[in-house]
């Protein structure tokens, strides 16, 4: 199953002290996590409909793309803010 977001992504996104070009090209993937994080849904539902990852087929790496993307996306909640507006 392909993506539903367009861009390609990383298994890992950067972890700079500084909002990247791959976060800003990835505001969207970010954003649907929180949603899918605050509707309690878990990596196995979110990996292949967000990263095209079958969490059967490949159950770390999914577990691993939608927990460090999680991370940085709630990390963009509190210092990308700021810097976006600049």
């Amino acid at each position: 199953m392909a993506p539903s977001m367009s861009n390609a992504f990383l298994d890992c996104p950067p972890d700079e002290s500084a909002v990247t070009d791959y976060d800003r090209a990835h505001l969207k993937i970010y954003l649907r996590l929180l949603d899918a994080d605050a509707a309690g849904a878990c990596w196995q539902e979110i990996a292949p409909i967000l990263f095209g990852v079958d969490p059967a087929a490949e159950p770390c790496r999914a577990e691993s793309i939608c927990g460090s993307h999680l991370e940085r996306a709630k990390w963009m909640t509190t210092h990308g803010p700021d810097e976006l507006r600049r």
